[in-house]
């Protein structure tokens, strides 16, 4: 049974001009993720804005990561597609590549059933026979209701956590005291609930804004650690004020933006930038530069 703990970076995806994924910037992304001392990384999550990559693209990245990223890291794998051939692809490509879990997200675009739900994440889970972690992403895809979460953690081997990016904050008490959570993995996926998830009980967390601040998320989880609540407190107060200045752009633009300020440009945008946008830009770029981002 996999049961993960600690700091995951979510990295965007690194892209050319073409369109195609820019392996030398995986490099250097995982590189300074690394140097900060995350305890993991993510690949093919929301912030690597998985449906705008092609399945090629997605392999070779799972595949680069792996043989970056050093031995004392975990690598997860977001494994989220419009068919189930491709999450099943893509599935297989992470195990095989050793990643200590895959991320499934529920289905895109279409609404279904919470039992729709339950039978795809059974059915995703047995087939891959690998470590899979529920990724509740509502504002993205299908929500994943409590008891279908909670049911799945209990009835399903190879379900062995989740990383939740619901941002509701009732859900940190409850699935920490949940019966049988012990063996589980339980990971925060929005980075404003992640101290009050380290207190509640879960392992960690999977972040977005640890792409770009890994310094700081990093600072706050061993805060958490060494019981210096008032640094955890404080640390997680300079999250929020990131986040806040992320916060107008789509996600996960501000993210990438903001490496860009730090000297990583992952390429162009998946959208033409709007008069409004291109001041948001110029607004993030400012603050970067008043921080002394390089």
């Amino acid at each position: 049974m996999t049961h993960l703990r600690g700091l995951f970076a979510a990295l965007p995806t690194p892209l050319r001009e073409d369109g195609g994924v820019d392996l030398h910037t995986v490099d250097r992304l995982i590189d300074f993720v690394v140097a900060a001392g995350v305890d993991g990384i993510c690949v093919g999550g929301a912030t690597g804005e998985y449906p705008h990559v092609e399945v090629a693209d997605r392999r070779r990245t799972i595949e680069r990561a792996a043989t970056r990223l050093p031995s004392n890291a975990d690598l997860l794998v977001g494994i989220g597609a419009s068919s189930m051939s491709r999450v099943l692809e893509l599935g297989r490509v992470a195990a095989g590549s050793g990643a200590r879990a895959v991320l499934l997200p529920m289905p895109m675009f279409y609404r279904y059933e919470q039992d729709d739900l339950r039978e795809y994440c059974a059915t995703m889970a047995r087939q891959l026979a690998t470590s899979c972690l529920l990724y509740d992403l509502p504002e993205f895809t299908n929500p994943l209701a409590d008891d279908t979460a909670l049911g799945l953690l209990d009835a399903e081997p190879f379900v062995v956590g989740i990383k939740d990016s619901s941002g509701r904050v009732e859900r940190l008490a409850a699935f920490a005291s949940a019966a049988g959570r012990s063996d589980r993995t339980l990971l925060v996926g929005d980075d404003r609930l992640l101290l009050r998830g380290l207190h509640a009980g879960w392992d960690g967390g999977v972040s977005g804004v640890a792409a770009c601040c890994p310094d700081l998320l990093v600072g706050l989880v061993r805060a958490v650690r060494e019981n210096r609540a008032d640094d955890a407190a404080r640390l997680q107060g300079r999250l929020d004020e990131v986040i806040s200045h992320l916060g107008p752009l789509p996600t996960p633009w501000g993210i990438r933006i903001a490496l860009a300020a730090r000297g990583i440009d992952t390429g162009p945008l998946p959208l033409p930038l709007t008069a409004r946008r291109r001041q948001q830009v110029d607004d993030l770029r400012s603050w970067a530069a008043e921080r002394g981002w390089r």
